[in-house]
This record gives structure tokens, sequence and C-alpha cells, in this order.
């Protein structure tokens, strides 16, 4: 099995001053879950090297096993610092492709051309693509092949409106995954805030929050097998 895993290059929240980038939960704990099934994990973003980490991500009440792990793993550190160019990749080399969320992909993976055309290419070709939390929100502007929306018809979920507002930034993401999902024609739904859900429809796998990285990772072994 080889999966791509495709990271955020930014780490601006908005106009606040603060930082933003990838959620490291939404990274570590599929990656760890796929690579001990001996799955082969490449990593990409759009501008190559060190994707940004979201600084809230590191703080002790967002730690979970699959983050210790991570804190303590030079290696995988290592090849995270080196994340390949998005440009530089190829549908034809995976088997599938992973995104996980945090903030950062609503502003460069939603309007990232590149990543935009590897979904399809994905979805095209009849490989999994498989986007946790924020992440659902790269794919308002990719297409099935009918020329529709992706989402259109399909059931999914992602970072909930309701959990947006718990972390006071539904006013300054540039626009609220929930809402445009349904705009777009999917059939949003959702569990409990900040708890695990994931919806499965055909090669499309979502999960609704940091606390569904797993589960959606699950779900996408399965799907390969």
């Amino acid at each position: 099995m080889k999966i791509l895993f495709v990271l955020t290059s930014h780490d601006q929240l908005g106009n606040t001053g603060h930082k933003t980038g990838f959620w490291i939960e939404e990274f570590a704990a599929p990656y760890y879950a796929l690579s001990d099934a001996q799955a082969s994990i490449t990593i990409a973003s759009p501008k190559g090297g060190q994707p940004p980490i979201d600084p809230k991500s590191s703080l002790p009440e967002s730690q979970t096993p699959a983050t210790v792990r991570f804190n303590k793993d030079e290696a995988l550190q290592d090849k995270l610092a080196h994340s390949l160019k998005l440009s530089e990749v190829k549908m034809e080399d995976y088997d599938a492709v992973f995104y996980p969320g945090g903030h950062g992909p609503l502003w460069d993976l939603a309007n990232d051309e590149t990543s935009i055309r590897l979904i399809e290419a994905f979805y095209a070709a009849n490989k999994p693509i498989a986007f946790v939390c924020h992440a659902p929100g790269v794919l308002i502007k990719a297409k099935a092949p009918n020329g529709e929306p992706l989402v259109k018809g399909k059931e999914v979920t992602g970072f909930s409106n309701s959990e947006e507002e718990a972390v006071l930034l539904n006013k300054i993401v540039p626009f609220l995954l929930e809402d445009e999902i349904k705009k777009l024609g999917g059939h949003y739904s959702k569990g409990h805030d900040w708890g695990s859900y994931i919806k499965k429809d055909g090669l499309l796998i979502t999960g609704q929050n940091p606390a569904s990285s797993e589960a959606v990772a699950e779900e996408l072994m399965k799907a390969l097998h």
C-alpha cells in the first residue's frame, strides 16, 4: 500500500496575527495507524519542506498517544521537514490519498489547482480519497468526472459550524465547511461535537474532527483491502 499524505503550507490564521497550519493529531494518528499496517507513506505540501504545525495542537490538552509518539519520533519529524512539493507527485505512484486537517487547508489547499487536479485524478482512477476535520474543505472546487461538484449527492462530514463557533473562529475562517458542503449539494451530517464520526460514500471517506482521525485511517485501510 502506497499512500500520499497532503499537508497545508499555510501558517496565517486570517488577519488575527496568530499562526495556524495542520493539526498534529490528525496527521500522527492516521500516519501511525497506516504505517503500522505496513503502508508506505509519502508526505507532500504545496511549498514542500516543513509544513507549518498549528501551535494549539502542541498544547498539553491536545495531546494523545499518537502525538506523544510523534514528539519522540525524530525520524518522522525529519521526514515531515522534507515534504515533497505537491507539484512533484503523481497520482499513478499511489493507491490512495489522505488529507489531514487543521485550519491551514481552508486557505491554501481549498484553492490549490495542483491539489484539486490530484484529488480529481485519484477519484477518476477509482482510488480512495480521505479527509479529516477541516480537510474536507479542500473538496469545494473539486469536480467529479461528470463535471459536477465532487461532493454533490454524497454523504460527507467535516468540522461542524458548532465546533467552529466553540473555538471562536467562525468569523475568521474563509468559509464554514458545513455550509459550503451543503451549498454544493453534499449530504452533510455530524455526530456529537468533538466525538469520533466518519462517513464513507464510495471512494470518499471523511471524518468530522481530530477525534475521528484514526477511524478515517481504519476506513481507508478497509477500502484498500
